[in-house]
């Protein structure tokens, strides 16, 4: 594996020094080094001391990600293989749990490896790389994983913009056998059906397990549910599994109407007796206020950035604008279920927009309770920026 000596900045030796994962081209002294991605970087002070070793990988975070603190650490199939396998030890009770049989296994710097995610699905794995850097050290991942874990099949799934022999690669199935079209996995005894080999997402984020489960729970029974931005219906099925008496799924995109009803069905729930609209979430608001529409319980749960014909979302800009929204059609005494995957504000910021919504409608509401990313989500403390999601249960009092 080829290596290449950087020189840090002073002002960023220290960042460094206490554990920061993400190398960005603003803290070296010489980046125009790094002419390939992939490469294996050993960061360096101003007095050649050694303070870093990573991999150059360019993503929309930065330049590329630590991996070692120890200078003599070879990166090579045991390096990895022992990444995989402190990760497993992690989610033990993911992997004991009958009930749940899709988690993330692994989880980018939170588990010591920026720019990679391996996603579980019943006996398959999903791996997803953000970067070409990450990418270029795929045989020696895989090797590791081969000697870690037993599987069924394994797939991929690639964020960056590749050129050549990237583009060559297009097929989602690396080796072992390959999946039906449809595989349904459990979640908290939820089914799902997932597409491993239908784009660039599978049909659930995982993410959001506990939130769905504590609707299912503790808020659902007996109401009812409009989510939002709802891409499979994954807050609607847990709804209807917990006893709303409707569930109101909207999404503009057409395919989640069949992804939806899939979802539904693999529950043994009639989609007919739920509704499910194809329209700009936007729009259906304007209508719901019109038809004086108002629900038990509101999820909102949109991407960080959407752009449709008529209208774009920036959750950092129009996230308040959302809320005034779901307000107006969330009945007395009602929940509004606000999430952001947005990375770039924190908690604190996202109570914020909660405040200002409600004030400048003069209303009143409480919060029940927050969440962010559960624990198969592992985050690295040196980099709070990785527990991006946020997901608050506000209580309309008036």
């Amino acid at each position: 594996m080829q290596e290449i000596d950087i020189k840090v900045k002073p002002h960023f030796i220290d960042i460094y020094k206490n554990g920061y994962p993400l190398i960005s081209k603003e803290s070296l002294e010489n980046f125009s080094k790094l002419t390939q991605e992939g490469l294996i970087v050993n960061l360096f002070d101003a007095k050649n001391r050694f303070l870093a070793k990573g991999y150059h990988g360019i993503q929309n975070k930065g330049f590329g990600w630590v991996l070692s603190y120890k200078k003599d650490e070879a990166i090579d199939v045991a390096f990895f293989k022992k990444k995989i396998t402190q990760a497993i030890e992690h989610r033990k009770k993911y992997i004991e749990d009958k009930e749940t049989t899709a988690y993330r296994l692994f989880n980018g710097e939170g588990d010591g490896v920026g720019g990679l995610t391996i996603d579980y699905f019943d006996g398959y794995y999903l791996l997803t790389w953000y970067s070409i850097g990450i990418y270029e050290l795929k045989p020696l991942i895989l090797e590791a994983i081969k000697e870690s874990v037993e599987y069924k099949g394994i797939y991929q799934k690639k964020r960056f913009d590749g050129k050549g022999k990237y583009l060559d690669d297009a097929d989602d199935f690396i080796m072992g056998e390959r999946a039906s079209e449809s595989i349904t996995v459990k979640e908290n005894g939820v089914n799902f059906a997932i597409h491993l080999d239908d784009g660039a997402m599978v049909g659930i984020f995982l993410d959001q397990k506990e939130v769905r489960k504590t609707i299912r729970d503790k808020y659902a029974k007996g109401k009812t549910l409009l989510n939002t931005f709802s891409y499979t219906g994954a807050f609607s099925v847990y709804g209807a599994l917990g006893g709303a008496t409707k569930t109101t799924s909207v999404d503009l995109a057409k395919r989640s109407l069949p992804k939806t009803k899939e979802q539904f069905a693999v529950n043994n729930i009639d989609p007919q007796t739920q509704e499910i609209i194809v329209e700009d979430v936007f729009n259906y608001f304007k209508y719901a206020v019109r038809k004086k529409l108002l629900f038990d319980m509101v999820v909102l749960d949109p991407p960080s950035f959407a752009r449709s014909k008529k209208h774009t979302f920036s959750a950092s800009k129009d996230y308040v604008n959302l809320l005034k929204e779901a307000i107006q059609i969330t009945a007395k005494n009602g929940v509004i279920v606000a999430s952001t995957n947005a990375a770039n504000f924190s908690m604190m910021t996202f109570r914020d927009f909660i405040f200002r919504a409600f004030k400048e409608l003069k209303g009143k509401y409480k919060v029940e309770e927050s969440f962010s990313l559960p624990s198969d989500f592992k985050v690295d403390k040196k980099f709070p920026e990785g527990n991006y999601l946020k997901v608050v249960f506000i209580r309309k009092l008036k």
